[in-house]
């Protein structure tokens, strides 16, 4: 049977496609997932929750060999390292682990895809997709939906932790303002965060949103789970199906193959099927169908780093199961070149899942307009073998600068004598692998995690010490804001991302030698074949890249339909 459109990666924009083509009872749609399939009745608790801290520490859920590099990236004779690189690998995609932050970004963020060759990827042209993917339950008016199948909430008087409430009043004392609505006009102060939650207060991916039951049961949709596209297939330049290894070996065939596997491995899908920098394909024999130089590169992400603090036992979370990333802080850098809000942190209740994260508040910063860009390789031809990810975070420097007033910016705000009581002992942080491994479940992190939480209430007016003792071995806010070169070195070598891969296949027009595919993500100098996910974005959003990523699937959604 050939289908009219296989879609190839189940995550937030292949479900979002695969429901919206499948209303048409005389469209053929499949759906191919690598990973596990959940539905509203089989959702993992992990998953459910909306404390999402856990979902992506499971296996089952990610791309558990894939690495990336992230800095150093401030000089070539620096050492680099890799480190695990969360993406998901589950029906619903990111939007099934993530942090089920809802916001958009600003309107300049859409023009600025249109001035980069995106044409018709304009803020006017977007709003429209932004309501129509969205219920908001707390915001009505002109940028706000209500009809869509994302339910969008904000945290209550009631959920909102103290200490989360305290930075706000500080904040707004040095001058930041609590606004309500972080997607209401774009303007730098504070937000409660805007999240996709039910009704019913579990997590909304898009595997559950738009494959409802209802949309499941449709005889025109197959979806496919447990299963991984190799590599498509062509006839000349046509492309025709795709070679599938798993649960569902074998060849599938289509009238239209739609790529939709995530800024890293849709590049390496493309490549392994002769997509590409000829040159760089024929390293592996790869033949080439389309010589397209920019397919893997102008990989984008917000680098990040943290200022943390111990908080007393009266302000903490009190609710383990409630979100922890309640508010936010939008601000402008004021740097050169820089956009209005290019700066973002995240204002955490708790640090992480574990008994020494609830112990933690944080500022978790990240550079929300980012100028450094990476590149994904393949490390072979074998769909078996995870590409080469370097993210080169800090490469350009006025990303390093930004990170860094950020590391003064957030000690100042929670050493303001107005924080005083809400917490003691402030310390730089970073999601350092050595963090990552603490927070895996077992026994024997468990045992540690125990021990290291029990001394830490005990301190008292020891605690600084031991945190920089045992947490930041012996890194030190004093050292970072005193000394330029120790702040620079710390910021090259724990930055991290946001998990908002993006732009390794980005739109623009056919000669363009950056361009992957044009605005209607049909991939240049091919036939049948369109990418549709984060990687057409030409520049990184100031956004969590989820919505933005849905709202991109309703809209080429729509120009399939229109025959564009």
């Amino acid at each position: 049977m050939i289908v009219d459109h296989l879609i190839l990666g189940g995550g937030s924009a292949g479900c979002v496609l695969a429901a919206c083509l499948s209303e048409d009872p005389r469209r053929t749609v499949t759906l191919v997932e690598a990973g596990r399939n959940i539905s509203a009745d089989d959702m993992p608790d992990a998953i459910r929750s909306r404390y999402p801290g856990r979902a992506y520490l499971d296996l089952q859920n990610i791309w558990a060999s894939l690495l990336a590099c992230m800095g150093y990236g401030t000089s070539d004779d620096l050492p680099r390292s890799t480190r695990h690189y969360e993406q998901a690998r589950i029906l619903g995609g990111g939007s099934a682990i993530n942090a089920l932050m809802a916001n958009r970004g600003s309107p300049a963020d859409y023009d600025e895809w249109e001035a980069l060759g995106a044409n018709g990827w304009g803020w006017e042209q977007c709003l429209p997709y932004f309501l129509k993917l969205e219920t908001d339950r707390n915001f009505t008016g002109p940028l706000h939906g209500s009809e869509g199948p994302m339910i969008i909430r904000r945290a209550t008087d009631g959920q909102l932790s103290p200490f989360v409430e305290r930075v706000m009043h500080t904040l707004e004392r040095r001058g930041w303002p609590i606004r309500p609505d972080q997607n209401g006009p774009w303007e730098d102060g504070t937000f409660r965060g805007a999240i996709a939650v039910s009704d019913t207060g579990e997590r909304l991916p898009t595997s559950i949103a738009y494959l409802t039951p209802e949309v499941r049961a449709r005889p025109n949709l197959r979806i496919i789970t447990e299963s991984t596209a190799s590599r498509v297939l062509f006839e000349g330049v046509k492309a025709i199906g795709a070679e599938i290894e798993g649960a569902s070996k074998g060849v599938l065939k289509a009238h239209e193959v739609i790529v939709c596997s995530g800024a890293i491995h849709t590049p390496s899908l493309l490549m392994r099927s002769g997509i590409g920098s000829a040159s760089e394909l024929a390293i592996f024999g790869i033949p080439a169908v389309a010589h397209l130089p920019g397919v893997g590169k102008n990989l984008m992400e917000h680098p990040s780093i943290a200022v943390a603090a111990y908080l007393p036992k009266r302000v903490r979370a009190q609710d383990e199961g409630e979100h922890h990333e309640q508010a936010i802080w939008r601000f402008s850098s004021g740097l050169a070149g820089t956009p209005a809000g290019d700066m973002h942190a995240a204002i955490l209740s708790r640090s992480g899942w574990h008994s020494v994260g609830r112990r933690m508040g944080s500022l978790f910063f990240w550079v929300n307009k980012s100028f450094s860009r990476g590149f994904v390789k393949l490390a072979s031809a074998n769909a078996a073998d995870e590409p080469e990810v370097d993210f080169r975070m800090v490469t350009d420097l006025r990303d390093l600068e930004r990170l860094k007033a950020a590391l003064r910016a957030g000690a100042e705000t929670l050493l303001d004598p107005h924080m005083d009581g809400y917490r003691s002992a402030v310390f730089p942080s970073s999601y350092s692998p050595r963090v990552a491994s603490i927070a895996v479940p077992g026994t024997w992190t468990a045992i540690q995690r125990g021990t290291l939480s029990a001394i830490l209430d005990a301190a008292g007016p020891l605690r600084s010490a031991l945190i920089h003792s045992v947490v930041t071995l012996g890194t030190t806010m004093d050292r970072l804001l005193a000394d330029d070169a120790a702040a620079t070195e710390f910021v090259g070598r724990h930055v991290g991302g946001t998990w908002h891969a993006s732009g390794t296949c980005r739109m623009g027009p056919g000669d363009d030698p950056a361009a992957v595919t044009d605005p209607c993500g049909r991939v240049h100098g091919v036939v049948g074949l369109r990418v549709c996910d984060a990687s057409l974005m030409p520049s990184i959003p100031c956004a969590n890249t989820n919505i933005p990523t849905i709202m991109i699937a309703e809209r080429i959604a729509d120009f399939i339909r229109q025959g564009r």
